[in-house]
């Protein structure tokens, strides 16, 4: 796969066919970008296009360019040289495989069958139990595991075993995964991450935001350093709220001593 330094979206029109007012954005490598806006606004058709390697030929018109170019055709054509990992909030599998032997076989496949895909299945798997309170149990079947076990595996096989540059997430934060502790793993990774969401935690970690109306790039706002210290109380606000849902998931009931540090 050819070294990838930055991805760059060019415009193109809104839902009435009016000109995106932003008409490119250049996404570099270690990039962390939300992308947000109301229910209907564009977000998942943009990754979408992004995806699909868009060349003027989608509604929204859009292109995309890798390194300033057309990308290659093996992109499509070859899924092992595929840069991108699109994780939707829609996961079924082909085949109703045990953990450790869908991994092993994805390992082997995208690294050309060479004896490091026992680690990379190991290091997966660690990554992916960081990011649920459900432990991923490799002789689970594929079917067995929760939504938010599969969205956890399917994370850490994109940004281990798949090792992509680029990976787009759909709404992480209906995952039912540790949503900080994923951005905090993902840092790790100098890749391109975009990441479709309406939670302000998510959203005020990243490093921009790009923003959606009717089917249209609006605008793009890098996060303020005012931004990221309000990013401190919307994290305690959020770890207060999680709290009290773990609590009511183990059918305890609630006091309001759980809304300490709130009021």
């Amino acid at each position: 796969m050819d070294i990838i330094q930055n991805i760059s979206i060019l415009g193109g029109q809104d839902k009435n066919r009016r000109l995106e007012l932003v008409d490119r954005i250049d996404l570099k490598m270690g990039d962390m970008v939300s992308v947000v806006g109301p229910t209907g606004s564009g977000k998942t058709t943009l990754i979408n296009d992004i995806e699909l390697f868009a060349d003027r030929n989608t509604p929204s018109g859009r292109r995309i360019l890798i390194n300033g170019e057309v990308p290659s055709p093996d992109y499509t054509e070859n899924p092992a040289s595929n840069p991108i990992a699109l994780i939707t909030q829609h996961t079924t599998f082909l085949s109703d495989l045990p953990v450790i032997e869908f991994l092993t076989i994805h390992a082997r496949v995208r690294n050309n069958f060479r004896p490091e895909a026992g680690d990379l299945v190991r290091q997966t798997l660690d990554f992916a139990n960081q990011l649920t309170g459900e432990p991923i149990n490799e002789t689970s079947r594929m079917m067995e595991l929760s939504g938010g076990q599969t969205r956890a595996l399917l994370i850490a096989d994109a940004a281990v075993i798949c090792n992509t540059p680029i990976i787009l997430l759909d709404e992480v934060e209906n995952a039912g995964i540790y949503r900080v502790r994923t951005l905090e793993l993902l840092r790790e990774y100098r890749k391109i991450f975009l990441f479709v969401t309406h939670d302000p935690r998510i959203t005020l970690l990243s490093d921009y935001r790009i923003v959606m109306q009717n089917g249209s790039i609006v605008k793009v706002i890098h996060t303020t350093e005012e931004e990221r210290s309000l990013a401190l109380k919307v994290s305690q606000i959020d770890d207060v709220l999680t709290a009290m849902r773990e609590k009511i998931r183990l059918g305890e009931v609630l006091v309001d001593a759980d809304l300490e540090g709130l009021l």
